[in-house]
C-alpha cells in the first residue's frame, strides 16, 4: 500500500467514522484540528498539552484553545496538574457515555453503502492489516511501545496493588515462584515477594521495569525485573513459573496475539500451574480506553492447553475515574 493509497483510505474511514456516529453527536461538529486532539488524547486517557503538541505538530497555545471548545461540548475535563501544565482527560462519566452510535459493521456496510457480509469483511480485514503494519493496532508489540505512557501517570498505574488480584494473595490462592506479566512499575510483582514467593515481572517498556526496579531497592525486596515480550516467555530461559499474574495486559492484544500470548504462557507454566488475570470487560459502557473482552473471548483464547476455573466481574481501579472499570477476573489451570 503506498502513500496515494493510503491517503484515499484515510478519506474513506472519515466516512466510516461519520457513519458510525448519531446524527446529534457533538463530534460531527468538531473542526479537524479538534478531531485531532481528541483523538491524540483519547489514545492515552490524559495527556499534557504540551505532550499532545509535541505529538500532533499543533500549537501549546493551539491545543489550549482547542482544548477549551473540546470541554466545552463535555467531551474532555482539562485541569492544571502537578506542574502547572494544562492536563486533558477523557471523562467516561460524560456525555459519550450515553452515545446510540451503530456498530462497526453498520458502520463499514453503511459507508460501503452495501449490506453485503463478504465486502465488509474484506474491507474490515484491510483495516486490520493496515493497522498491524502501522503498530497501531491492539498489540502495541514494538519494543518500548508502552514507553511514552510513563512519561507522566498512566491510567493503569494506581500506585498499588488492583484489589482484584490482592484478594488471590488474601485467599492463598498464590503458589510457589510468581510471574507479572505486563508488570508496568511492578506492585503486583513487589506484592508477591512480600508474601515471600520468588517473584519476576516483565514488560515490554524500559521506562516502567527501571521505575519497577528503584521502587523494589526501596522498599527493600528482591524482584528480579526484566524487559521482556510477553509473546516469547520461552525466551526467559529454563525458568517456570507455578503462578501468573496478569494485570490488564490480556485485553490489549488482537485475535492472533491472544492465541500467541496462551501458548506463550505455556512455555513458562507446568501442568497444575496458575494463571490469573484481570481484563476489561465488554460490560463496561462508553467507547473509551482498550478493546473490550468477553467470557466468550477468553475461553476461546485458551482452550487448548487450559482449563478456565472461574471468571468473575469485578473492578479494575484506573487512575481517570473513581468508579474504575468494569473488568473480568479469570482463574485458569494449565492442563
Amino acid at each position: 500500500m503506498d502513500g496515494v493509497e493510503l491517503f484515499l483510505l484515510g478519506q474513506k474511514l472519515v466516512g466510516i467514522a461519520q457513519q458510525a456516529l448519531p446524527e446529534r453527536s457533538t463530534l460531527r461538529r468538531l473542526t479537524p484540528a479538534a478531531r485531532l486532539v481528541l483523538a491524540d488524547v483519547s489514545q492515552r486517557i490524559t495527556a499534557t498539552t504540551e505532550a499532545i503538541a509535541g505529538r500532533t505538530g499543533l500549537t501549546i497555545e493551539q491545543v489550549s484553545t482547542l482544548a477549551a471548545q473540546l470541554a466545552a461540548e463535555g467531551l474532555v475535563t482539562v485541569a492544571a496538574d502537578a506542574g502547572a501544565q494544562q492536563r486533558l482527560t477523557v471523562d467516561p462519566r460524560r456525555s459519550l457515555q450515553g452515545l446510540e452510535a451503530a456498530s462497526i459493521d453498520e458502520a463499514l456496510g453503511a459507508a460501503l453503502g452495501t449490506r453485503d457480509e463478504a465486502a465488509v469483511g474484506e474491507l474490515a480485514g484491510l483495516l486490520d492489516s493496515v493497522a498491524r503494519r502501522l503498530n497501531a493496532g491492539p498489540a502495541m508489540a514494538q519494543p518500548g511501545g508502552f514507553d511514552a505512557a510513563y512519561n507522566g501517570t498512566p491510567a493503569w498505574e494506581i500506585g498499588r496493588p488492583q484489589p482484584a488480584l490482592e484478594e488471590l494473595f488474601e485467599a492463598g490462592l498464590i503458589q510457589g515462584a510468581v510471574l507479572d506479566v505486563g508488570c508496568g512499575t511492578g506492585e503486583h510483582a513487589m506484592l508477591a515477594a512480600s508474601h515471600g514467593h520468588q517473584a519476576t515481572g516483565i514488560d515490554m517498556s524500559p521506562k516502567a521495569i527501571e521505575i519497577a526496579r528503584r521502587k523494589a531497592a526501596a522498599r527493600g525486596l528482591d524482584v528480579r525485573f526484566v524487559v521482556h515480550d510477553a509473546l516469547d516467555l520461552g525466551g526467559l530461559g529454563e525458568i517456570r513459573f507455578d503462578t501468573v499474574v496478569d494485570s490488564a495486559l490480556f485485553h490489549v492484544f488482537g485475535d492472533e496475539e491472544r492465541t500467541r500470548y496462551a501458548a506463550s504462557l505455556r512455555q513458562v507454566v507446568p501442568p497444575g500451574g496458575r494463571y490469573f488475570m484481570i481484563c476489561f470487560s465488554d460490560r463496561h459502557p462508553g467507547w473509551f480506553g482498550p478493546r473490550r473482552v468477553s467470557q466468550e473471548e477468553i475461553r476461546s483464547a485458551f482452550a487448548d492447553g487450559w482449563r478456565v476455573d472461574k471468571i468473575d466481574p469485578v473492578r479494575l481501579e484506573i487512575t481517570v475515574s473513581p468508579e474504575g472499570a468494569q473488568a473480568w477476573r479469570a482463574a485458569l489451570t494449565r492442563l
